[in-house]
């Protein structure tokens, strides 16, 4: 029996940033579970131009970043089905399939008022419409609850400045004007990069002065920072499973949605840059200083009341009143923080990531992750990558 030709399908979509690398392992793990096809798939930036062949090629479906007018004239003009993976203002009728934007901007504002912080800015571009719902949405949000947001936008509309020194050198005159402690939301990890070396070159502290979160999570650049970035994951792989679930019901003559479908971010990765508590009381902030550097080395309440001239009562009651939180239960929210960061970012063994966060048992801390988590470490880990 002659084996059924597979679809062809043409992936525009780029290896270059960590995003569109989680959407081709979705679209991978679509053909693998799913159906075959004959993929083209090629090393690609942003800026690639479209396939001079796409307007002769005779295939049966697209998953395309769309970047520029003339790669969706040309994706139009091909007529074959085709699915985008980019919010863009671009004009085109290919179904759109991406990130929740507008929640996520939510979530950094949350993020940051959780944390007892009372001024806020924005670092963003307004190039793209998906930077727009980011900012917008971070901003209404912390109008919502009563506060203003200062805004810092790219001299050049552009992730690329032309002039690297000069963009830095006004960044810097910002950040120290603002008023202290202030978050920042980045509108991607490559501004959040920026903002921390301005804030280094400032001489301020980062998190007790202002906290920073910034965008997609790109492994390399968050842990590049310095102190490492903050910053909020996408469900990329999820999204690259259901875009490709989509154009294959295309492909076999199914309806095209008429709304976009968007898929709500997993979640923030907290890392040095916004691990912060902004209070008043500087020994309270101090004792919420030590146990932020010192929880993953199995610290104790005795250790904190070592280091802070408070007795434990004191301690106890500041603590509960300035956070809603024990000394005890700020040292296991820390270790989780921890626990998150090395399960999404790196390969170490469960065995490996207790002992890093400060616990004797994998057990004790697998139970502990699950109360608090509600996944287990595996399932987390499993969710992330």
């Amino acid at each position: 029996m002659a084996k059924t030709s597979l679809p062809h399908v043409a992936l525009l979509i780029e290896t270059s940033r960590s995003h569109g690398r989680g959407l081709l392992n979705g679209i991978r793990q679509f053909i693998t579970e799913k159906e075959e096809w004959s993929v083209f798939v090629m090393p690609r930036s942003l800026d690639s131009q479209v396939p001079g062949w796409i307007s002769r090629w005779k295939g049966d479906g697209i998953l395309s970043r769309t970047t520029s007018q003339e790669m969706a004239d040309a994706i139009t003009n091909s007529g074959i089905p085709a699915v985008e993976l980019r919010s863009t203002k671009l004009e085109h009728a290919f179904p759109f399939l991406g990130i929740d934007n507008r929640a996520m901007g939510r979530m950094v504002a949350e993020h940051f008022l959780e944390r007892g912080i009372r001024h806020f800015g924005v670092y963003e571009i307004g190039s793209e419409v998906y930077f727009e719902e980011r900012r917008d949405n971070y901003i209404q949000t912390i109008k919502n609850a009563g506060y203003e947001v200062s805004v810092f936008s790219s001299p050049d509309d552009s992730e690329v400045p032309r002039e690297w020194e000069k963009h830095q050198e006004q960044m810097v005159k910002w950040v120290r004007e603002l008023p202290k402690p202030v978050g920042i939301m980045a509108c991607t990890d490559q501004l959040g990069f920026w903002l921390l070396d301005a804030c280094d070159r400032a001489g301020i502290s980062v998190p007790d002065e202002v906290a920073v979160v910034g965008v997609e999570n790109d492994e390399i650049l968050c842990m590049m920072a310095r102190p490492p970035l903050s910053s909020v994951a996408f469900n990329s792989t999820r999204i690259g499973y259901e875009a490709a679930a989509l154009l294959s019901r295309m492909m076999k003559g199914g309806a095209v949605p008429d709304e976009p479908y968007l898929l709500k971010p997993l979640g923030i990765v907290t890392r040095q840059s916004s691990d912060v508590v902004a209070v008043d009381d500087p020994e309270l902030a101090l004792a919420l200083r030590f146990i932020r550097e010192n929880a993953c080395k199995g610290i104790q309440v005795t250790d904190i009341l070592k280091a802070v001239p408070m007795s434990r009562t004191a301690l106890e009651r500041q603590m509960k009143s300035a956070i809603g939180r024990s000394p005890k239960a700020e040292i296991i929210r820390t270790q989780m923080e921890r626990a998150k960061e090395l399960l999404a970012s790196t390969d170490l063994s469960l065995a490996q990531i207790t002992q890093r966060i400060g616990f004797r048992h994998t057990q004790h801390f697998s139970t502990l992750f699950k109360e608090k988590a509600g996944e287990t470490p595996g399932e987390f880990r499993a969710k992330m990558h």
